[in-house]
């Protein structure tokens, strides 16, 4: 079978649906490319008036990019480059859904993480179910939160952009709303319904952004748990992290008696610390900065932790062995220097 399915009916509405279930939807280059290539052929196609982005199967949109495959890379150049090609497509197919002229709606049912959010956040209908579980969880595997995290990770309130990207936060639908990753919120069955609907309609002639904005405000409800977990924590995340360096954030952390901030700390001292130190400069130097720029910018980061042993050794851990006991070649803050946070960031980057 497919890996993604594309269709266009009669009535102008275009179908993209990522089809690899049983990986939940990850993210290949071969997907991204024809997802990529068929959607510059519908920008200047009229019979289609709107775009519906989804995943097969109960478990979610996407767990994110298939890094099972990037670990080729360890050792072999052709599966290196590789490498490289695809978060190049993949930033290149995040920026053209972002820049897209025609609606795209996204659902964000189950399982939406990394590449799987930064392929839906450029949608302009982003729906939430009380199934969403959301989460750019790449410090988990001695990597950073890339796909322009950088941009919409400072659009939430506050701090909060910098503690999801250093804690790898799993968070539910009234959270990822209150983080601005979503617009509306609907139970499984009102977007079954919606989309439906969607299906059902004739598009041509149609006002169709308004037409879509009156529709889906119909099925749009308020989740469950109204105000989420993160807007009571909002003051003691902008306590501790609005520093600007991983150890300052740690002391404020250890100054604290409370669980919140003995939990965030073992947490993310748990994770690799280049990760940490790269990640807290990017979430820095990405303020104000665009989309595109982001992605440049995570393009590069890309790129040079993909000649890092930790990134490697993260991935072993987790997805290889399993063995969730992952043997950092830098394992203190203080084995970080800035000079190496730095070279990260530059295209020539020298060995560490």
């Amino acid at each position: 079978m497919e890996n993604v399915l594309f269709s266009v009916a009669a009535n102008g509405v275009a179908n993209i649906t990522l089809n690899r279930p049983k990986a939940i939807n990850s993210l290949t280059h071969d997907m991204l490319a024809a997802m990529r290539q068929k959607l510059l052929a519908w920008k200047n196609d009229d019979r289609v008036k709107l775009v519906v982005l989804q995943g097969a199967g109960s478990k979610g949109l996407c767990a994110g990019g298939d890094i099972k495959a990037l670990y080729a890379a360890k050792e072999n150049q052709e599966a290196l480059d590789e490498a490289l090609h695809f978060f190049e497509v993949e930033y290149q197919t995040d920026l053209l859904i972002q820049q897209y002229p025609k609606p795209i709606i996204a659902s964000l049912d189950g399982i939406v993480m990394g590449g799987g959010i930064g392929l839906s956040y450029g949608s302009d209908y982003r729906i939430v179910t009380e199934k969403t579980k959301w989460a750019m969880p790449e410090m988990n595997i001695g990597f950073f939160p890339d796909v322009g995290a950088a941009y919409f990770l400072n659009k939430a309130p506050g701090y909060v952009g910098r503690y999801l990207a250093l804690n790898a936060k799993v968070i539910t639908a009234a959270d990822v709303l209150y983080i601005q990753g979503a617009d509306y919120y609907m139970s499984q069955e009102h977007l079954s319904e919606l989309l439906a609907k969607i299906s059902s309609l004739h598009w041509d002639g149609e006002d169709v952004r308004a037409r879509l904005a009156e529709l889906i405000e119909e099925y749009a409800e308020q989740p469950a748990n109204k105000s989420g977990n993160l807007a009571s924590l909002q003051e003691e995340i902008d306590q501790h992290f609005c520093h600007d360096t991983v150890e300052a954030i740690i002391s404020s952390l250890e100054a604290d008696t409370s669980d919140f901030a003995k939990k965030t700390k073992e947490t993310m001292l748990s994770k690799s610390p280049v990760s940490l130190k790269v990640t807290l400069k990017q979430m820095i130097a990405g303020e104000g900065k665009s989309f595109a720029q982001c992605l440049e910018t995570d393009r590069i980061i890309a790129g040079n932790f993909m000649q890092h042993a930790d990134f490697y050794e993260g991935i072993r851990s987790v997805l290889i062995d399993k063995d969730q006991n992952p043997q950092y070649a830098y394992k203190q803050l203080g084995d970080v220097s800035e000079a190496m946070v730095d070279s990260f960031f530059t295209e020539d980057r020298k060995s560490f």
